[in-house]
């Protein structure tokens, strides 16, 4: 919904349905937070560059702390121009503001948070995300995209139902003005997958994981977390400092299903998962290595880890197919067992030399190999193989 002005003035009507969506105490669903994008106006109308300073009305839908700035696209500041992700608002922190929204949510439960986020003065300019008590900060020193602007996501476990989603710039800079821009903020409600039939891997094809805008190109970042309980990526972690890329197929080429894993920055972007196993049984890892039709310059090569074993697969397809087949055999040495991938090469995009991109992983696969069921159609192919000697010993 857009609330219209005309002379300053708002629609009565406009106003009656904001409050409607205020006063709603349903668990909030999977999407855009409310005026999420920031483009819905503000009393009197969008002003161009006017500052709004402490008041939760200053910003439709969320409430105010410090230098919170509606910024628009083309605003100039110096000889720069303000990057705006999406549309044509989107809010920037000064030094140590914030920004939040109460939030319906149901206790015990894990969501994701999806954002876009971009830099204005400062090169190590950080965002902190919480719904308190969770909490974490995200450096945004590292742009992936030449946009100058990347989509995050990050997760936490419900502790109450009714909570509040906080944005906060912890930086302190000479300029009070500079700060961090975002835009375009969602939640997103997380299952874990079932536990697949012979298959270790909880949620080896990707399908699961954060919300990702229809209309955004640059797929969603996963930054560090070490905490497989609350990972925007179910049963996944992201070990390394720096972030792993979350793909749809409608951007990008993904192996199967409608998700899947680019790996950036070589070993500086790491994701891995303990999978169940048997002590001193073989097993086979097996997974699809792709590209993701980015432009991404090639070489693409993942080192891949199963339990002791690590192994340098390189993408060599057959033919015009976007992505190959690998495995990686080795043997368990306790109840689990560690699998983890990272691009062994740092990689760019060959139309803008500056994006950052990899090699895609899908559809991982953990089997234990001669299992029972492997052996029980060796056994019966063998008893056919007899019966078949038997029928021409007698009649031949």
């Amino acid at each position: 919904m857009v609330l219209s002005s005309k002379g300053g003035k708002w629609k009565w009507g406009s106003i009656f349905a904001l409050l409607l969506i205020f006063s709603a105490a349903a668990a909030i669903e999977d999407g855009l937070l409310i005026n999420g994008d920031f483009e819905m106006p503000p009393p009197g109308g969008f002003v161009s560059y006017v500052e709004y300073q402490d008041g939760p009305t200053s910003v439709p839908g969320w409430q105010t702390n410090g230098t919170v700035e509606l910024v628009e696209a083309g605003q100039k500041q110096g000889g720069m121009i303000l990057i705006v992700p999406q549309g044509t608002h989107a809010v920037r922190l000064g030094n140590d503001a914030e920004i939040s929204q109460k939030i319906k949510i149901e206790k015990g439960s894990l969501y994701s948070v999806t954002f876009s986020a971009a830099r204005t003065c400062a090169q190590l300019e950080s965002l902190n995300v919480s719904v308190p008590p969770a909490s974490q900060t995200i450096d945004l020193q590292t742009l992936y995209s030449v946009q100058g602007w990347d989509s995050y996501a990050w997760a936490f476990q419900a502790e109450d139902d009714d909570s509040r989603v906080v944005f906060k710039n912890p930086g302190m800079e000479d300029d009070p003005s500079c700060g961090p821009i975002i835009d375009d903020i969602a939640i997103k409600k997380l299952f874990a997958p079932d536990k697949p039939k012979d298959n270790a891997v909880l949620n080896g094809d990707f399908e699961e994981g954060p919300w990702m805008f229809r209309n955004a190109s640059l797929g969603v970042l996963l930054p560090t977390n070490l905490d497989e309980e609350t990972s925007s990526l179910p049963g996944w972690i992201v070990e390394s400092n720096r972030a792993v890329r979350y793909i749809d197929s409608y951007h990008f080429t993904v192996p199967g299903g409608k998700r899947a894993i680019e790996l950036l920055s070589g070993k500086e972007g790491i994701i891995s998962q303990m999978v169940q196993t048997k002590p001193n049984k073989p097993y086979r890892m097996t997974f699809s290595l792709g590209h993701a039709s980015d432009a991404c310059k090639q070489p693409l090569a993942v080192m891949a880890f199963a339990g002791d074993q690590a192994q340098n697969i390189h993408y060599t397809p057959d033919s015009n197919a976007t992505f190959q087949l690998a495995n990686v055999n080795f043997t368990a040495k306790a109840e689990r067992t560690r699998i983890a991938f990272y691009s062994i090469y740092y990689n760019t995009r060959t139309d803008d030399m500056s994006s950052l991109c990899g090699p895609v992983v899908d559809d991982i696969r953990v089997e234990q190999s001669g299992s029972c069921k492997s052996t029980r159609f060796a056994g019966f192919g063998l008893m056919l193989a007899f019966v078949f000697q038997m029928f021409l010993f007698v009649f031949i």
